[in-house]
């Protein structure tokens, strides 16, 4: 069973930063992971922002792409979301996403992993 666990999320005004954790427990597995940040706006679908996959690959939304970066530490039991020059626009609730694409008894991980989510609100 895995579990996730965001935090670093507030209230900022525009231009300033803020870093976002995602604490990741998978327990004991075999399984590897790709970590993925979403965000939801109110009233929104949940879109996605930033993605490390397990072989450190990187990817962005155009809209964030420039203003944020995502890292993992070396042991990837957490992710960063480095967030600079926030917009009102960013304001969301962000998402912690952890999910694989191997197969065999890693098969339920394919659907993902959800966090519980940290408010981002910038003014």
């Amino acid at each position: 069973h895995v579990q996730l666990v965001e935090s670093g999320g507030g209230s900022v005004q525009a231009g300033e930063s803020l870093r976002l954790s995602c604490a990741a427990d998978f327990g004991y597995t075999i399984c590897r992971y790709d970590m993925s940040w979403y965000r939801q706006a109110p009233g929104k679908d949940r879109e996605f922002v930033s993605l490390i996959d397990s072989d450190g690959r990187i990817n962005y939304s155009d809209s964030v792409k420039g203003r944020f970066s995502i890292s993992q530490d070396s042991a990837k039991s957490t992710v960063y979301l480095q967030m600079n020059s926030l917009l009102p626009e960013d304001t969301a609730m962000y998402y912690c996403k952890a999910s694989t694409r191997d197969g065999g008894p890693c098969v339920p991980g394919q659907f993902g992993y959800w966090g519980q989510g940290t408010q981002v609100t910038v003014s």
